[in-house]
């Protein structure tokens, strides 16, 4: 029973230690760049970053991602989503097999990501600041976003690469399985000769 519980510990200390260094690093990160942005691009000319490779563009996202709009109030919509979703990866970490790394960054990404524009949601009624972009692809213009989108970005992809692995595993291990069982006997009548 004791060896149990220690094992179950050392399976919350992995997982804590992981979210533990993740979200502050985003989370002041987050803060620290859009508190830079309301700050120094309001009203501003667009600075030169990175050669004019990454124009820096000061934008409230009241919407969802890439600006789509749902309704007056969106605040009503998004917070309640927000903290269902947070819920959701919260029960995936618990979940998640505490030697499984990337599953857990995946995890620790996302909700560092989903607080950082939780908190902007929550403190203002101007929505989520955005201010990277727009980048021009040729085709189109990259929507303008943030620290925490880069998170919830990077989070999502490495959340489905984690479960393709998952499954693909599982599937290795289901050939196996079928590969070391017993053939099947047939039992039933004899062949008769005609």
């Amino acid at each position: 029973m004791s060896a149990t519980i220690i094992r179950g510990t050392i399976n919350v200390k992995r997982k804590l230690t992981i979210l533990g260094a993740t979200l502050p690093i985003i989370l002041i990160a987050d803060v620290i760049t859009k508190r830079w942005a309301v700050e120094a691009l309001l009203g501003a000319s667009r600075p030169d970053f990175m050669g004019g490779a990454v124009p820096l563009t000061l934008a409230y996202n009241r919407g969802a991602a890439f600006g789509i709009s749902i309704g007056d109030n969106p605040r009503l919509f998004f917070i309640p989503v927000a903290l269902l979703a947070l819920g959701l990866m919260v029960a995936l970490i618990i979940r998640a097999h505490d030697r499984d790394h990337l599953r857990l960054i995946s995890l620790a990404l996302v909700i560092s990501g989903a607080l950082g524009n939780l908190i902007d949601r929550v403190r203002w009624d101007q929505g989520v600041v955005d201010f990277i972009g727009p980048i021009p692809l040729g085709f189109m213009n990259w929507p303008i976003f943030n620290i925490a989108d880069m998170a919830i970005s990077c989070g999502a992809v490495l959340l489905a690469v984690s479960f393709w692995l998952e499954d693909r595993a599982l599937k290795r291990a289901e050939g196996d399985k079928r590969a070391d069982a017993p053939a099947e006997v047939m039992t039933g009548p004899e062949p008769t000769e005609s």
